[in-house]
């Protein structure tokens, strides 16, 4: 198995640690707003690389943590606590918000069937674990406090920016980014942060009421869980910057050690050719796209037209297409189930070894399905390929093993006509059987006529 690790910039043999056990650390959502289309798209990575792992016979410790404080309207420490200020749009309490957010993120990956990791870990739920985190990084000598802060001093590292390749002389006062008075250096960020009067989301400390920043709390629980050396590390791309290059640098300033062996980053969602955004208004959420007529996994299916490292364009035209895709998956999923022919087992062990090579060669999905694509439209109808598919749904997480077709209630007039229609064709009234045909055309159905009698799609 081979996957693309950010630190290095190269495709990569994956190797865990521990032979018996993956484990594995991924960003979650902040919780202060409905996650759109461009979040998710994250966790459909992170689901895909969870099933390929299992796939390949791994077993896996995987956190996700749920921030439900300390992010701040920017990722560099500016502006005002996002759950603070969804607390303040909404009018209700900073926990309230984060409660209701948190519910509707975990019922859309449930929707879009994503695999759950282990430990869901909230930050507010390991604030104890944190400040441990941030005395051990001052004990080692990497931290200064100002009046209300204390900060990660990043010159104090071997190197900063190990991920992007940033440099810190580069980011001094004066360059492109707003830089704050009371830091030594525009790259240091802050661990413990003091808590205003009027914010609500404050917890006794060594430093007085705090709140920690929201970069601590992944460093913190990933060493809670997993130690201070593990496998692999996800998020989107829009973290390398900022949010992973300070886990890196607090890692190595709690332990001295870069925490993570492999790094793997999810590219940007663009909608009809451009960014997500308010101002744009096409920030679509699950919900949004069920209104449109769009099921979750239709969206999920959509995906699967790029690798995870490639932006992808989100367009009607797109997810029509993947709407296509998914129902003739189904049906020929179907098919094969009702198949009595048996297939050879050099035939099944080829489409399996062409579908392995395609998802351990850095999760590659277009070409894993051109091989599901294969086995649907083979013309021998077999309930061996219908239990292939079935194997192959463990990597792409369809629900195909649950799949019924839906049973539609025809409205009454659509009932009517049919009734009609078969009158006509019992007393042989083929020119009325044929008018009432091309209404029931008109009104958006195809007509068989079958001995049981007429039969409407």
């Amino acid at each position: 198995m081979k996957i693309y690790n950010t630190l290095t910039r190269e495709k990569e043999e994956f190797k865990p640690i521990d032979s018996d056990i993956v484990k594995m650390y991924s960003c979650g959502p902040t919780v202060y707003n409905f996650a759109h289309i461009g979040n998710l798209r994250a966790y459909l990575f992170m689901d895909t690389l969870r099933r390929v792992l299992k796939y390949n016979g791994y077993k896996l410790k995987h956190v996700m943590n749920i921030t439900d404080v300390g992010h701040m309207t920017s990722d560099q420490d500016e502006g005002e606590d996002k759950m603070m200020k969804a607390a303040r749009r909404e009018n209700k309490d900073p926990y309230e918000i984060a409660d209701f957010y948190m519910k509707k993120f975990l019922e859309d990956i449930d929707k879009l069937n994503i695999d759950r990791p282990e430990i869901i870990a909230r930050a507010t739920e390991h604030i104890d674990v944190m400040e441990e985190y941030v005395k051990k990084i001052i004990e080692n000598g990497y931290t200064y406090s100002t009046e209300n802060t204390v900060y990660f001093d990043t010159s104090k590292l071997d190197k900063y920016g190990v991920l992007s390749n940033r440099k810190i002389e580069d980011q001094k006062a004066g360059a492109r980014v707003e830089f704050d008075s009371k830091k030594k250096n525009i790259s240091d960020f802050a661990l413990w942060i003091k808590a205003p009067k009027e914010h609500i989301m404050r917890w006794n400390s060594f430093f007085g009421e705090c709140y920690p920043g929201w970069h601590l709390e992944c460093s913190a629980m990933s060493y809670k869980y997993l130690g201070d050396h593990f496998d692999i590390h996800t998020g989107g791309i829009d973290h390398i910057p900022v949010h992973h290059e300070n886990e890196i640098a607090q890692s190595k300033g709690f332990s001295g050690k870069q925490p993570v062996n492999y790094w793997m980053h999810c590219n940007f969602l663009l909608v009809n050719g451009e960014k997500m955004s308010k101002s744009l208004n096409n920030l679509y959420t699950i919900d949004d796209l069920a209104k449109m007529g769009y099921e979750p996994l239709v969206y999920k299916m959509f995906n699967f037209t790029s690798n995870y490292r490639s932006q992808i364009n989100f367009t009607i035209e797109a997810m029509d297409s993947a709407k296509i895709a998914l129902s003739r998956l189904r049906e020929g999923y179907l098919k094969h189930s009702e198949g009595t022919e048996k297939v050879s087992e050099d035939v099944i062990k080829d489409y399996e070894n062409r579908f392995l090579e395609a998802i351990n060669d850095d999760l590659n999905l277009p070409m894993a399905m051109s091989v599901v694509w294969d086995v649907v439209k083979n013309p021998v109808k077999s309930k061996d390929f219908q239990k292939l598919i079935l194997k192959f749904d463990e990597v792409l997480g369809l629900g195909l093993i649950n799949y019924k077709p839906d049973e539609v209630k025809l409205p009454e007039d659509v009932q009517e006509l049919i009734k009609l229609r078969n009158e006509a064709r019992r007393n042989k009234n083929w020119a009325e059987s044929d008018r009432l045909r091309d209404e029931l055309i008109k009104k958006g159905y195809t007509v068989k006529d079958t001995k049981e009698g007429t039969v409407v799609e």
